[in-house]
């Protein structure tokens, strides 16, 4: 931590005009940070989130689950309050507060009436350059995390059949490192790295402060120059850029554990919407995702699943807001009677059907409309708005592109759709994972976590 950072701080230097649209404010205070304020004054509450631009794929080797530990760390206590005293303040107001860690990303946020916006400001600006790592703290912290990996990992099939998944398919890229960590590099985490992990990218230049709520703009921004304003702001340098290998080839693995059934899993190489694809790819290829996976009348359920009862359950994903290329993925388990091979040859053939002929247009529009009802259904969510913002601008896209959302999609044609399926989704750009139960004692369910307050994203 950086003994002696203000937390009561003074006007910055210099603030970047502000801009506006769709309710939407923003400002640059002069240390760097960015500040952005939507309106949305239908319920006098506010939601407070801030973002900072690290996670598990700024991790080196060595060093895999930093930025999740460090996330339970900030609860732990600074120079000015006692472990666990945030969260209690938060309460004593009337809030809720989390936090989350994704591999792009580490976030937190409190939920609060509006009129308590002040507190929810001075506590972050205060763990913002003021944490107290504390040794014995962080001793059992970290044990909480162990535990929390072998619950939520280690004692869960798929689970770990995802993550050796994710660390085939990604052979240079930091993606293949699990978020929460790998288990020896957890064992070997020191005090000491975390604080050179939170100096190093626990900076204003490196955060953006989302306010969404019953609030006014001015005051808000009022606030915030208030309180991280005079934060001192360090020299941020992102991590350099690492591209993954091209695929030349498919690649399979196994994983042999106690387990109920069988289950699959198929991704194959996507761009995302920051890089290395045409504009419009990324929204094909949530189409096409809908396609597959939009509701009982899709392809899968209504094919695979009820259709040719192969499957018990199958899906299809794709995340086109990230940092850094990624994986269009396909799952399931297959029903009584069937194998995990003829789910796969099933899912396989649905992908071939996408390559040999456009999707009909009446197809097509039900799933458009059914993608644009959802993006219209979560901003009924203040918290939803929040965690958008933070998003694209964490992965420097900028809050702008989420306002175009629903125009993008409704814009995508069946070739398109075809297109994409063609390009992206070969069997030379495949990973292919199956679980093969075995026999043995399944491990005990449990939904509690010790400590479990925080999440991980993906």
């Amino acid at each position: 931590m950086l003994a002696g950072a203000p937390l009561y701080a003074a006007t910055p230097a210099t603030t970047a005009a502000v801009s506006a649209a769709s309710g939407t404010q923003e400002q640059t205070l002069g240390n760097g940070m960015k500040v952005i304020v939507r309106e949305d004054h239908r319920a006098p509450v506010v939601v407070t989130q801030v973002w900072y631009k690290v996670g598990s794929s700024y991790e080196p080797g060595g060093l895999t689950g930093a930025s999740h530990v460090l996330e339970h760390m900030m609860f732990k206590g600074t120079e000015r309050l006692a472990p666990n005293e945030f969260s209690r303040i938060i309460a004593e107001n009337g809030g809720e507060e989390n936090a989350f860690t994704g591999s792009d990303y580490t976030a937190y946020f409190q939920t609060l009436a509006a009129d308590r916006l002040e507190v929810s400001l001075r506590l972050e600006a205060d763990r913002m350059r003021n944490l107290r790592l504390d040794a014995g703290e962080f001793a059992k912290e970290v044990e909480v995390v162990k535990e929390e990996r072998r619950l939520r990992t280690d004692d869960q099939p798929q689970a770990l059949l995802y993550e050796q998944f994710n660390a085939t398919a990604f052979l240079a890229h930091p993606y293949r490192n699990p978020i929460i960590g790998w288990e020896d590099d957890l064992a070997t985490l020191t005090v000491a790295d975390l604080k050179d992990w939170y100096r190093r990218w626990y900076q204003p230049g490196n955060a953006t402060l989302v306010v969404v709520g019953d609030v006014e703009p001015a005051r808000v921004f009022s606030l915030a120059r208030r309180y991280f304003g005079g934060l001192p702001g360090g020299t941020v340098t992102p991590p350099k850029r690492q591209m993954e290998p091209l695929q030349r080839g498919e690649r399979r693995l196994e994983l042999k554990a106690p387990a109920e059934v069988p289950y699959l899993i198929m991704g194959y190489h996507a761009p995302a919407a920051t890089a290395d694809a045409a504009d419009w790819e990324p929204y094909a290829l949530e189409v096409l995702a809908g396609v597959l996976d939009g509701g009982e009348s899709a392809r899968l359920a209504s094919q695979v699943r009820r259709g040719q009862e192969i499957a018990a359950s199958a899906g299809a994903g794709y995340r086109s807001f990230q940092r850094a290329p990624g994986l269009f993925l396909l799952e399931g388990t297959p029903a009584q009677g069937h194998t995990v091979e003829e789910l796969e040859q099933a899912l396989r053939a649905q992908i071939r059907m996408l390559t040999q002929q456009p999707v009909a247009a009446d197809e097509l529009e039900r799933v458009k409309a059914q993608v644009v009802a959802a993006e219209v259904y979560q901003r009924d969510s203040v918290f939803y708005q929040a965690m958008r913002i933070g998003l694209l601008e964490t992965i420097g896209l900028g809050w702008r592109v989420g306002e175009d959302y629903a125009a993008r999609i409704r814009a995508i044609t069946p070739e398109q759709v075809q297109q994409v399926a063609l390009r992206y989704l070969g069997e030379d750009k495949l990973t292919v994972g199956v679980l093969r139960p075995q026999p043995g004692a399944l491990p005990k369910r449990t939904n509690k976590v010790p400590g479990g307050r925080h999440d991980i994203g993906g």
